[in-house]
């Protein structure tokens, strides 16, 4: 059976949908020239009014026809193609897959879904289906706090053999503090949209305290504690060194994080930009059990648990560049050893005002920026068709769409918002959809068809171009 990154690298898998044993629409979009990707909509897996209206009103703003089609493309892919809702016990559940791999990353569940909640006010349906993800989410967490993937049943996964505790509802258990971080995240603004309390209920509540506990564990103070990994590969990010526990640190109140957001381990387990995350979502999780389950004293836990890790992060993140000064550090290990970079998937230094755990003008992250996007960055390329971030998932020389996303996201400067744009107009190799990553000389060559993250996020970045600098859509870009 073929691993996860040959399964990635084959550049013939089929586009999206067709996976699904889906046929795409044969409907055009305004501009005959370019040809709807989407499904037929008797054929998509949900269909939302406020994603629909959504899309006509922006695409209609929208002078380029190239990038009104990829937004008309990639916006709805998550609810498309990647999720399984029903009501199950009197209650939405909501199963997301990835798109091409079929199981639930916690990450991308919830980041595949989050450029839909400003709208499921106007669109009761579509709170559901994002209420079911959040219920699902919270049921994964007591499976197994640790695991990164889960099976939609028990019926286990080509990673059975790893040496950790998998269980066959799981489709990988790599440990990764940000997996934790998203559910949060999309809990937390589900209720700060709606004002809905329902989605906290008893397992939620339960799987919350198994998030405080389980940072808590690896903060390591006493113990390496009870996660441990190794895998049989030829690819040494796939595995972890001494033991399974990973390389060593000092522990100094950071959280360890023994892979990253890509599903590569870790070289200094501190992993800066999930501590940073972990402090946005440790707060709002105090809130929550504030608020809502009046639980005073798993708050105030919640509260110092985000102090410590601030402070840390603080004392210990922070590193003098030769050339960028004072800068955010990728992976600390306590000890004082740093390692300055940073890869394309969020959590990201890069990313971090998006997720609202810094400020964008915050100038320890304006100096961070200006290294993560020059060629200091050991994962910065620039090449023939873009310049951008990627990562060792991949491997070098492979640009990840994601990144220039993100870049645009956080940047206020509207002709770098535009560059970012031409990039991803003209990297996405007629597919009409964003990829995990392509070659920085030649975009054809690239990786992975249907990658519903990506395509969201790209359509977000439509949405926020719209609302904050709209008239950047009303030229040929």
């Amino acid at each position: 059976m073929l691993n996860r990154r040959d399964f990635i690298k084959l550049n013939g898998l089929t586009a999206a949908g067709i996976g699904l044993g889906l046929k795409p629409a044969s409907w055009f979009t305004d501009d005959q020239q370019y040809q709807t990707k989407r499904l037929s909509p008797n054929l998509r897996r949900f269909n939302s009014p406020a994603v629909e209206s959504t899309i006509a009103r922006i695409k209609a703003d929208i002078k380029d026809p190239e990038i009104g089609w990829l937004f008309e493309n990639c916006y709805p892919n998550t609810l498309d193609t990647t999720v399984k809702y029903k009501d199950k016990d009197g209650k939405p559940d909501t199963f997301v897959i990835t798109g091409d791999i079929d199981a639930m990353w916690l990450r991308d569940s919830s980041a595949q879904v989050w450029p839909y909640l400003p709208l499921i006010k106007n669109d009761p349906q579509l709170k559901s289906l994002i209420q079911g993800v959040i219920s699902r989410q919270s049921k994964c967490i007591l499976i197994d706090p640790y695991a990164n993937a889960f099976n939609e049943k028990a019926t286990g996964s080509e990673w059975d053999k790893d040496n950790t505790d998998m269980k066959p509802e799981l489709h990988e258990r790599k440990w990764e503090v940000d997996s934790l971080c998203y559910p949060v995240r999309l809990a937390y603004n589900y209720w700060m949209i709606t004002g809905d309390k329902s989605f906290f209920d008893s397992d939620w509540r339960e799987a919350g305290k198994s998030i405080l506990h389980t940072f808590k564990t690896q903060q390591r103070k006493k113990d390496h504690g009870p996660y441990h990994f190794q895998r049989r590969t030829e690819v040494a990010s796939d595995t972890v060194p001494n033991g399974g526990y990973g390389n060593p640190i000092k522990p100094v109140g950071l959280i360890c994080s023994v892979f990253r957001p890509s599903d590569d381990a870790t070289i200094f387990p501190f992993l800066v930009p999930s501590n940073y995350f972990a402090v946005l979502s440790l707060n709002q999780l105090g809130e929550m059990f504030d608020k809502i389950a009046g639980d005073h004293k798993t708050a105030n836990q919640c509260r110092v648990l985000a102090n410590e890790v601030y402070t840390a992060l603080y004392k210990y993140a922070i590193g003098h560049h030769p050339v960028y000064g004072n800068i955010l550090a990728y992976e600390v290990d306590g000890f004082g050893n740093q390692s300055f970079m940073d890869d394309a998937n969020v959590p990201s230094l890069l990313a971090l005002p998006y997720l609202g755990a810094i400020k964008a003008n915050d100038p320890l992250y304006q100096s961070t920026r200006k290294f993560v996007l020059s060629t200091s960055n050991p994962y910065f390329f620039r090449g023939k068709a873009a310049e951008g971030i990627g990562g060792p998932h991949v491997g070098l020389g492979y640009i990840w769409p994601m990144s220039i996303i993100i870049r645009a996201i956080t940047s206020t400067n509207e002709g770098e918002i535009t560059t970012c744009l031409k990039w991803l107009k003209h990297t996405h190799a007629d597919t009409g959809f964003m990829h995990e990553s392509f070659n920085k000389d030649n975009p054809a060559d690239f990786t992975r068809k249907w990658f519903a993250w990506a395509n969201t996020l790209f359509g977000e970045l439509v949405i926020k171009t719209h609302q904050n600098h709209p008239q950047i859509l009303k030229t040929i870009i």
